[in-house]
């Protein structure tokens, strides 16, 4: 079941016209992109009973309680996913998961549309953040 899981999900990809710049069936990973959403090396994980979703936005050069606020309240907008910290603390992440039993085009397209939205209306933010 989890090699169709890896199909529909790949599946999915093509009918939204992403790019698949690296798949591995073996591993069940897809690292993808579409540069009218602003998505770059985006990676997909066919994990059964999850499809995992994470795109790096960006490392953070100093721990301040500022920017986590506001990457804590941003995450209250977000309508599909959330901002995450990898193991460091110091990595931005964007992470959503879906339930693979479950999937279905419209859902696997809000995730995707919510991360474009994301990125369109809070990159200068994003971005300052980097900076500091």
């Amino acid at each position: 079941m989890v090699n169709n899981y890896f199909q529909k999900v790949r599946s999915f990809l093509l009918e939204l016209d992403f790019q698949i710049m690296h798949e591995d069936e073996q591993e069940r990973v897809f690292v993808v992109e579409k540069e009218s959403l602003g998505i770059k090396n985006l990676v997909i994980g066919c994990t059964d009973p999850l499809l995992i979703i994470e795109q790096y936005l960006l490392e953070l050069p100093t721990q301040t309680t500022e920017i986590y606020r506001s990457l804590l309240q941003k995450n209250r907008d977000i309508i599909h996913g959330a901002f995450v910290l990898d193991d460091t603390g110091r990595r931005v992440i964007f992470r959503d998961t879906l339930q693979m039993e479950t999937l279905d085009l419209c859902e696997i397209e809000a995730t995707f549309n919510s991360l474009a939205l994301l990125l369109s209306e809070y990159s200068d933010q994003l971005i300052q953040f980097s900076k500091n």
